[in-house]
C-alpha cells in the first residue's frame, strides 16, 4: 500500500465539490468522488485525472453506506479526509412545504451526512487520525425565505459539527464546517440572474462587493483538512467575503 493520503468527497461531480476534489487531487491525494449519476461522476473523474476514483452511490440509501465505506477503506487502506459536500435545496413558501418535501431535504442533507460521518468515523478511530469537513450555508446564518427545510438541515449540521468535534477529538479526529457565501457557480448565477432584486441585496451586503470563486471554498476545506489546521476543531468558518457580517 502506498502512503498516498485518501479523501472521500461526496457530491464531487460538480460545483463546489468538483473544485474541492480538484484541490485534493492536485495536492497528491487519492480522491473517491461519490455521486449518484454514473455518467456525471465518471466524466468528472476523467477531468480530475488518475488520482480521482469514481464511486457511484445514492447517499439517501442509508443501508448501503456502511458497506460502501468498508469497501473504500479496504481498497484504499485508510481514509484520511471526509468532505460531506452533497446536498439539495428546494425553494417553496413555508405554508406549502409538505411533510414529504421537508423529510426529503432532511434525509439527504442531514441523515446521510450523519450516517456517512459515523461510518467513516469508525475507520478513522481505528487509525487514530482523520479530518471531517461538513458544509453549511448562509441559510443557517439568516432567515432566508422559502428554504425552511434547507435552513433546518444546515443549522442542524452546524450543531452536529460541534458535538462530533467534542466526542471525536480524543480519537485524533477533527471535525469542522465551512459555510460558503455567494460563490460563482452555474447554480448560483441562475438563481441570482433570475432575481435582480436578490442579486442587488447580495452584493450590497457583501463588504468585498463580489462573489467568491469555487476555489475559495476548496482552499478553505483543504486548509481545515490539512496539518496546518491540526489545532482547529469544531469551528464553523464562513468563506463569504464578509457577507454574514455585512450591513
Amino acid at each position: 500500500m502506498s502512503h498516498q493520503k485518501i479523501a472521500i468527497i461526496t457530491g464531487g461531480g460538480s460545483g463546489l465539490g468538483f473544485a474541492t476534489a480538484k484541490r485534493f487531487c492536485e495536492a497528491g491525494f487519492r480522491c473517491y468522488v461519490i455521486g449518484r449519476n454514473p455518467e456525471k461522476t465518471n466524466n468528472s473523474c476523467e477531468q480530475l485525472g488518475p488520482d480521482a476514483v469514481p464511486y457511484v452511490l445514492d447517499l439517501t440509501n442509508l443501508e448501503a453506506l456502511p458497506g460502501a465505506v468498508q469497501h473504500i477503506a479496504l481498497e484504499a487502506g485508510r481514509i484520511d479526509v471526509l468532505v460531506n459536500n452533497a446536498g439539495i435545496n428546494m425553494k417553496k413558501p413555508f405554508l406549502e412545504v409538505s411533510d414529504a418535501d421537508f423529510q426529503n431535504i432532511l434525509h439527504t442533507n442531514l441523515n446521510s451526512v450523519f450516517s456517512m460521518s459515523r461510518e467513516v468515523g469508525k475507520i478513522m478511530q481505528s487509525q487514530g487520525s482523520g479530518s471531517i469537513i461538513n458544509i453549511s450555508s448562509m441559510a443557517a446564518k439568516y432567515g432566508l425565505p422559502y428554504v425552511a427545510a434547507y435552513a433546518a438541515s444546515k443549522t442542524a449540521i452546524e450543531g452536529m459539527t460541534r458535538t462530533m468535534a467534542v466526542e471525536l477529538a480524543p480519537m485524533g479526529i477533527r471535525v469542522n464546517c465551512v459555510v460558503p457565501g455567494y460563490i460563482k457557480t452555474p447554480m448560483t448565477s441562475k438563481a441570482l440572474d433570475s432575481d435582480p432584486e436578490r442579486k442587488g441585496r447580495v452584493f450590497a451586503r457583501t463588504p468585498m462587493g463580489k462573489m467568491g470563486e469555487p476555489d475559495d471554498i476548496a482552499n478553505a476545506i483543504f486548509f481545515l483538512a490539512s496539518e496546518q489546521a491540526k489545532f482547529i476543531t469544531g469551528i464553523t468558518l464562513p468563506v463569504d467575503g464578509g457577507n454574514s457580517i455585512g450591513f
